[in-house]
């Protein structure tokens, strides 16, 4: 997993005993949400490790120092720092793999998703299997490869040009002319246009369109020149908001971290913000199909503070998307980081 954080430049290397107790007050913590001190974690641990109270504060203090747990001011007990976990994740997690009966009822459950809500549904699948916020991000809307283009009369000088393109997206625009369009000619140029741009990029349609469309006898026709001076308005990207689905609201209200009102308010202010959650999965780099964990103050937004953001890739004909969680920084990171990366792979497969 490739190095997402800004707050960490290097770590100390910690024994096998501060190992032990900070993957234990970890654990603890995700299960509890409630602080760890050394008398509770002294009897957790009393058949593995035989240490007293009084150690294991010690251990403790020193692992504060290092400032991979912290002491909150109204108990006795630690927590940890976005620095510890980045220490578990990045050294001391183990990926836990998906049970077989898991793995099935997913398959299922992708399965029975229709090809145009898939990534809709694939949000809401994440969202009430992890109890977190399932995010799905469209890819980038110039990326995505034309398919067809139809173009259909709406009137004597109006035509609605619908573009489809990968995995069953479509995009219409209406262009109007100043002249007749007739719509035998409606048909011809469909068939020219489709074998310039066919299988080719929007990107590359957008800044090539005028010398791919400027060949041959219908080069210097009016209609190509509509499309020429229209090239904005046929390749104008999705607003950033809409190529975003965020679910599952419901489910972060159930944790106790968030039952006072102002922890309410943080949520529905993260949700609200769409625009803050795309660019940060537009800024996050990743290899394709492995999954990325941002935890807190790395995501560099006060917004996301109190969260952890678990993403990885999924393929949408030729280009690619993110999907994944957003979640409290005590999420179970070693099973929601394997849901993740599946449904990530069954989605692509879905957009094939």
């Amino acid at each position: 997993m490739a190095a997402a954080s800004s707050i960490i430049t290097s770590h100390k290397n910690l024994s096998d005993r501060e190992k032990d107790i900070l993957r234990t007050i970890i654990h603890m913590y995700i299960l509890n949400a409630l602080p760890v001190g050394s008398r509770t974690l002294s009897k957790y641990l009393e058949h593995e490790l035989k240490l007293s109270p009084a150690t294991l504060r010690n251990i403790m203090s020193d692992l504060e120092e290092m400032e991979y747990i912290s002491h909150p001011h109204t108990s006795a007990g630690r927590i940890p720092t976005d620095k510890g976990y980045r220490y578990y994740v990045d050294t001391l997690m183990q990926t836990e793999l998906l049970s077989e009966h898991e793995i099935q009822k997913l398959i299922g459950n992708v399965a029975t998703i229709t090809p145009d809500n898939v990534l809709k549904d694939a949000s809401k699948l994440l969202g009430m299997l992890s109890r977190c916020l399932g995010v799905v991000a469209i890819p980038h809307f110039t990326d995505l490869a034309i398919q067809k283009i139809e173009l259909i009369s709406l009137a004597s000088n109006r035509v609605l040009v619908v573009i489809a393109l990968d995995s069953k997206i479509v995009r219409t625009v209406t262009l109007e002319a100043e002249f007749e369009i007739q719509p035998s000619e409606l048909e011809k140029m469909a068939t020219f246009m489709n074998e310039k741009v066919s299988g080719k990029s929007l990107k590359f349609v957008e800044d090539n369109f005028q010398a791919m469309v400027s060949e041959g006898s219908y080069g210097k026709a009016p209609l190509i020149r509509l499309f020429v001076d229209s090239i904005d308005k046929l390749f104008e990207s999705y607003a950033s908001t809409d190529r975003i689905h965020i679910t599952g609201t419901q489910h972060m209200l159930d944790y106790p971290e968030f039952e006072d009102v102002q922890r309410v308010k943080s949520v529905i202010e993260l949700v609200e913000n769409e625009d803050v959650i795309i660019h940060i999965l537009d800024k996050i780099e990743t290899e394709a199909g492995e999954p990325r964990i941002l935890i807190g103050s790395e995501m560099h937004n006060q917004i996301l503070d109190d969260y952890s953001l678990i993403v990885t890739t999924y393929r949408m004909g030729n280009a690619e998307g993110s999907i994944g969680l957003i979640g409290p920084k005590r999420m179970n990171y070693s099973r929601l980081t394997s849901l993740v990366q599946y449904v990530g792979e069954l989605i692509s497969i879905k957009n094939k």
